[in-house]
């Protein structure tokens, strides 16, 4: 039987791109998606297509509120940043970081890994162009990893789930060129921290210049619709 993977989809670039590598990979893909109080919820819509257009056994979109909590531009009333540097953006932790989201979100893949009995989770964080999310370093996967042997049924009885992180080391150009490589449509992705209801994104918020100055490095355009652009 084909291996299952439980495959945690934002509907951004880099999740459209994990999929499609544990798919290349021979995996059975189950996407779990969020909606968790994020100001940019048209993510959701797009996390839908994209688990359509690559054949997902199944997909999750599971509801929690992280505004109860705030602390983020992502889920509070907190300006998002626009306009920044490379530099600027890698200066510090910035506040579209959303506390724990990545540890919230792996223990409900988790579960879900457990029940149907899938030894593998993949994720699409990025330790290169991560714009300076703790929660996205391969010593902290390694963490999550250690800590799942101990604290599930699976692990206890020696056949832990596996983290896998296909994207870690690569560029944001490298991560687009092996997508397009493996058939993602990338024009169904969507990445920006302001999404408006119909999917536009901004063109200006941290997310989107990282993106879209992938895209430049790697010779390609965006597909993906944009209300304004500015230019590096």
């Amino acid at each position: 039987m084909t291996s299952r993977a439980v495959v945690l989809l934002s509907g951004g670039l880099d999740s459209a791109t994990a999929l499609a590598v544990a798919r290349g990979l021979g995996l059975t893909p189950f996407a779990m998606s969020f909606r968790y109080g994020q100001r940019h919820q048209a993510e959701i819509a797009a996390a839908r297509a994209i688990a359509g257009s690559q054949g997902v056994a199944e997909h999750r979109i599971v509801d929690i509120d992280l505004r109860a909590f705030g602390g983020s531009a992502l889920t509070a009333d907190i300006p998002v940043p626009e306009g920044r540097t490379v530099g600027e953006m890698a200066a510090d932790i910035p506040v579209t970081y959303v506390p724990a989201r990545n540890t919230i979100f792996l223990s409900y893949a988790l579960a879900w890994a457990e029940v149907l009995e899938a030894p593998n989770i993949v994720i699409g964080v990025n330790a290169v162009d991560y714009s300076g999310y703790p929660d996205c370093r391969p010593e902290y996967i390694a963490a999550f990893q250690a800590m799942a042997r101990l604290a599930t049924k699976a692990g206890v009885n020696g056949n832990p789930v596996t983290i896998h992180t296909p994207l870690i080391w690569l560029s944001k150009a490298d991560i687009i060129r092996r997508g397009l490589a493996l058939g993602v449509d990338y024009g169904l992705t969507r990445s920006c921290y302001q999404l408006d209801d119909e999917g536009f994104s901004c063109g200006r918020c941290d997310s989107c210049r990282i993106r879209l100055a992938g895209f430049a490095e790697a010779g390609v355009e965006d597909p993906a619709p944009y209300r304004a652009v500015t230019p590096e």
